[in-house]
């Protein structure tokens, strides 16, 4: 075998590379981090722009698609685009405004009642077990007249001040910490559109670039893998909207049948978090059993029981012909795939772990299946 100049230096490049990143591994992760939170607003903007693009692709596939006018052709992109964006924010406005006032009121509604229930609660301990007695000591250090004034006088006037600073500084980390997270959601929206706008172009010259600076052999693979990620994403997200607005539909008539409260409300919330796969119907369930159980806790057992009866019939009949069909993943790698992924990446690990998972079971399956036609 012949020995090229070329393959040396790239093979003693990588060694020094290897090297020095072992050598400066701080240095290293510090600059990689400064980079990624640099780049941050940009990868937010390719995920709107990918999950904007399932609606907008829908939108100009029914937009006067037959019609070849100039000016409808030229109209087509911006108008589906703006439909997409703004049918969005009209879902995520409409479901702040049915969930957090009722929410607040619940809370609201609780405190009020707390005290009154913890009056109750202490008033049958005293008849029962007559727990004053175990107080006797704490009030008798209160009836003394060793109280220095001068020192509670100080220790007011520091905690005043103390507290005072630490409320202006949290404030202003508060103020400041919003102001750069509107930044970053304006610069990841601002570069969303670019890339809607113009996304034949720039996959072009995507594919361009690669397939000039890398093997054929490689960009064929790679494609591959991305066209297999991409069809796995695309049917995850569509199966799982519907999915959800057919969970919230059932869970709300069933709530207005069974003449449960906040019937709509939850209706939207049980719809909304079961976009989380599998631990979405539990957040569903304790927040709503805890808005009922403010008005009747029977109520609230009745529709934990209901609630629990709609997730075994959307699992074993809802979800499989509308989302396990599409992805293709087993139930036991599902679970595998949001343990894991939460544990990771938290929520967000959660609502990307499926869609991964199920591209590397099918690129794991057509690999085996390969294999053994050969």
């Amino acid at each position: 075998m012949e020995l090229k100049w070329s393959t040396c230096i790239r093979a003693g490049a990588t060694v020094v590379l290897v090297y020095l990143s072992i050598h400066y591994w701080d240095f290293c992760t510090k600059l990689l981090g400064t980079a990624i939170g640099a780049a941050f607003p940009l990868f937010l903007g390719c995920i709107m722009a990918y999950v904007v693009n399932i609606l907008m692709s829908f939108f100009e596939g029914h937009f006067f698609k037959k019609n070849k006018n100039p000016g409808i052709e030229k109209i087509r992109r911006p108008l589906c685009m703006t439909l997409s964006y703004v049918a969005i924010a009209f879902f995520a406005v409409f479901i702040v405004r049915m969930i957090v006032p009722e929410l607040v009121n619940c809370v609201r509604i609780l405190i009020e009642q707390l005290p009154k229930a913890m009056e109750s609660s202490l008033i049958w301990l005293e008849d029962n077990f007559e727990i004053s007695g175990l107080f006797a000591g704490e009030n008798n250090l209160l009836k003394g007249d060793s109280l220095d004034i001068k020192e509670s006088l100080l220790k007011a006037f520091n905690f005043l001040f103390t507290g005072v600073g630490g409320a202006m500084g949290a404030a202003f980390g508060i103020v400041t910490s919003m102001f750069s997270k509107a930044v970053t959601i304006l610069i990841s929206f601002i570069f969303s559109i670019y890339i809607l706008a113009g996304k034949e172009k720039l996959g072009g010259q995507i594919r361009i670039l690669f397939k000039t600076y890398l093997p054929k052999r490689f960009v064929e693979k790679l494609f591959y893998v991305l066209r297999v990620m991409n069809d796995s994403f695309h049917n995850y997200i569509v199966g799982q909207c519907t999915e959800a607005v057919i969970l919230g539909a059932l869970c709300a008539g069933g709530m207005l049948i069974l003449q449960l409260p906040y019937a709509a409300m939850i209706g939207c919330l049980v719809g909304f978090v079961a976009l989380i796969p599998v631990a979405g119907a539990y957040i569903g369930a304790i927040v709503g059993a805890f808005m009922i159980f403010t008005i009747s806790p029977v109520q609230a057992v009745i529709f934990i029981v209901y609630l629990a009866v709609l997730q075994q019939l959307e699992g074993n009949l809802i979800y499989p012909r509308v989302v396990g069909s599409s992805v293709g993943l087993p139930g036991i790698w599902v679970l595998a795939a949001v343990t894991v992924g939460g544990g990771v990446l938290g929520i967000s690990g959660m609502l990307i772990g499926v869609p991964i998972a199920a591209t590397v079971y099918r690129l794991v399956q057509r690999d085996v299946r390969t294999r053994k036609k050969a």
